[in-house]
This record gives C-alpha cells, structure tokens and sequence, in this order.
C-alpha cells in the first residue's frame, strides 16, 4: 500500500518537502518543515485546518 503524506497547510507532499507528523487532540497530522514555524510561532494562522489550534499559544521565547 503507498500512502502520500501531505503537509495540512499547503498541501505539499512527502516529495516535495520533509513531512513530519505530530499528534493533536487525538489526532495525527502532518506538517511539512516549512510550515514548522507557523505551527510554533503563529499557530492560530492554522485555524480552519487544525481544529481547536487556536486556542493554543505561540512559543514564547525569541531567537536573540
């Protein structure tokens, strides 16, 4: 069986970009590492696609 595995924010697919999965809710999803950042930094830009994102907080720390 071949799976394709896209990123939940563009959509890209393991052939285009590393895909990582994570768990949320009780739920696998996928994100490319391009997308990484946003789901660390600006998470509630995932709202829509991720249910329940955006009550979670951006990391807060800065990379001074």
């Amino acid at each position: 069986m071949n799976r394709e595995y896209r990123c939940l924010n563009f959509e890209k697919t393991d052939q285009e970009a590393p895909i990582l999965e994570v768990r949320f809710k009780e739920k696998d999803v996928r994100i490319c590492t391009s997308c990484l950042p946003v789901l660390i930094h600006r998470p509630q830009q995932l709202a829509g696609r991720l249910a329940g994102i955006e009550r979670v907080e951006p990391a807060d720390h800065s990379h001074d």
